[in-house]
C-alpha cells in the first residue's frame, strides 16, 4: 500500500521575496518607429531625391570608368604624368590634414578660452573661406602671391603655393568642429586636477586631449576630403605644370577637353575621378566609424 500526497501548490511570494526569485522581463525598444503612409511617403521621396542628386550620378561615372575593362581603367590611373598627378593630391591632402588638426585645434582654443577684444570679428574671418567661391580665394592667393612685387614670396607655380591656397580654403574644417566640443567641456575635472598639483600640460593631454581627439579627427578628414576634389582655388596659381603642380582635377579637365579622342578621354577621366570618390569613401566610413564610437563612449 502506497501513500500519494498531493502537493498544494504553492502561493506565488509577493514583496522583496518575490522580486529577488522572479526574474523580471526585460522590455526590448523597437530599433525604429514604424513607418506610417505619409512618413513611408516621405522616405520614399527623399530617397528618390538622393538618388537623382548623388547615386546615379556616381553610378554613372563608375560605369564609365569601367566601361572600356579592368585594364583600361588600371591604365589610366597608371599613366605617369596621372599617377603623379593622384600622388601630388593625396600627398597634399594628408599634409593639409595634419596642420589643420593642430592648428585648427589651436584656433578653436583661442576662440573659447582666450576671449579678447575682436574676437567676434577673429570668427567672422574664420568663416571667410566658406562664403567665397573657389575660384576668388585663388585670386587672393594669386594677389598675395603672385606679382612681381607681392607683400610675400611668389609661390606661383609651387606645390608650396598649393599648399598654402589648401589651407586657406580648408581653415573653417577644424576650427568649426572643435569649438563646439570646447565649448560643452565640463571644467571641474580640469580644475579638480591643477588643485591636485597637475601641470596645465598634463591637464591637456590627459584630460583634454582626449575628449578634443573625436572633433580633431573629424576636422583633419574633413580637411582631407575637401582637398581631394579642390580645383577652383588652385587653377590660377597651380600652372597646371606636368609631374609639378598639376593636381588630380586638373588632369580631369585636361582629359575632357580632348577633343581628338573624345570617348577614350572621357573614360580616363572618369577613371581618375572613380580613384578620388573611392578615396573619399574611405575617409567618410572612417569618419563616421569615430563619430560612432565617440557616440557610445559619450
Amino acid at each position: 500500500m502506497t501513500l500519494q500526497l498531493d502537493a498544494a501548490p504553492a502561493e506565488p511570494l509577493t514583496g522583496a521575496a518575490g522580486a529577488a526569485t522572479v526574474p523580471r522581463r526585460r522590455s526590448r525598444l523597437p530599433k525604429g518607429l514604424p513607418l506610417r503612409p505619409a512618413s513611408g511617403t516621405t522616405l520614399g521621396v527623399v530617397v528618390i531625391w538622393m538618388s537623382v542628386l548623388v547615386l546615379l550620378p556616381l553610378a554613372a561615372v563608375i560605369g564609365k570608368a569601367f566601361g572600356g575593362g579592368w585594364g583600361a581603367f588600371t591604365d589610366a590611373v597608371t599613366e605617369p604624368a596621372t599617377a603623379s598627378a593622384l600622388k601630388l593630391t593625396i600627398s597634399l591632402a594628408f599634409g593639409v590634414a595634419v596642420v589643420n588638426s593642430v592648428m585648427g585645434t589651436l584656433v578653436a582654443w583661442v576662440l573659447v578660452r582666450e576671449r579678447f577684444r575682436g574676437s567676434g570679428l577673429f570668427e567672422m574671418v574664420i568663416d571667410i573661406p566658406f562664403a567665397l567661391p573657389t575660384i576668388v580665394a585663388g585670386l587672393v592667393m594669386l594677389a598675395m602671391y603672385g606679382g612681381p612685387d607681392p607683400i610675400g614670396p611668389s609661390l606661383v607655380g609651387t606645390r608650396t603655393g598649393l599648399f598654402v591656397a589648401l589651407l586657406f580654403v580648408t581653415l573653417p574644417f577644424t576650427v568649426r568642429t572643435v569649438q563646439p566640443v570646447l565649448l560643452d567641456l565640463d571644467r571641474d575635472a580640469e580644475q579638480a586636477a591643477t588643485t591636485l598639483g597637475a601641470s596645465s600640460r598634463v591637464v591637456f593631454r590627459r584630460i583634454v586631449l582626449p575628449q578634443l581627439l573625436p572633433a580633431i579627427l573629424s576636422g583633419g578628414m574633413l580637411s582631407f576630403a575637401r582637398v581631394l576634389g579642390e580645383y577652383g582655388s588652385l587653377v590660377l596659381i597651380s600652372s597646371n605644370l606636368p609631374f609639378k603642380t598639376d593636381i588630380a582635377a586638373a588632369v580631369i579637365y585636361g582629359k575632357l577637353q580632348d577633343n581628338d579622342h573624345p570617348a577614350r578621354a572621357t573614360q580616363q577621366a572618369a577613371a581618375i575621378a572613380t580613384v578620388l570618390l573611392i578615396v573619399s569613401a574611405v575617409v567618410l566610413v572612417a569618419l563616421d566609424l569615430i563619430h560612432r564610437r565617440a557616440a557610445r563612449r559619450g
